[in-house]
């Protein structure tokens, strides 16, 4: 196991120095899930939430957090985003399902980016729809692929 970065000789927290790295195409997905009442996708999908297109204001609310990530996670880099992708699909019963899609030329992957798009995402469809169903639960939410980058690509074996 490699040994954790993001800590100073002194053990102490510190952003990892990107300075010497070589400049690649990088790319994440990543995936999460809102398990929900049946009737609740139904009025999601019908367009019938009194405070909006749910799913419209959920992909914004995940575009924006990917270029913000650095203001909520303390170590991660500011970084130039090239394109951020949000998707949605459903089981056709109870679970929607979130995946954004992040991609960056820089020294540095775009992991953090993409799984806070989907959790801004998934947070999003909570708060306009918690009037009709305040249970609903958000998760997994995991990193499904990366590509370029030092350390290599990564695919999730599920």
């Amino acid at each position: 196991m490699e040994s954790l970065t993001h800590f100073n000789e002194q053990g102490r927290a510190r952003m990892v120095d990107i300075t010497d790295k070589d400049v690649t195409s990088r790319t994440a997905i990543a995936v999460t899930t809102i398990t929900m009442r049946p009737d609740t996708l139904q009025t999601i999908k019908a367009g019938k939430i009194g405070k909006g297109d749910v799913l419209a204001v959920a992909q914004v609310a995940g575009i924006m957090a990917a270029k913000q990530t650095s203001a909520w996670i303390p170590m991660c880099h500011p970084i130039a985003l090239s394109g951020v992708n949000i998707a949605f699909d459903d089981n056709g019963q109870d679970e929607l399902y979130i995946e954004a899609t992040v991609k960056t030329t820089g020294k540095t992957g775009v992991e953090m980016e993409a799984l806070t798009a989907v959790s801004a995402a998934g947070l999003t469809v909570y708060d306009m729809c918690k009037a009709l169903q305040k249970d609903m639960t958000i998760g997994p939410t995991r990193l499904m692929e990366k590509t370029g980058g030092k350390s290599g690509d990564y695919r999730s074996g599920s």
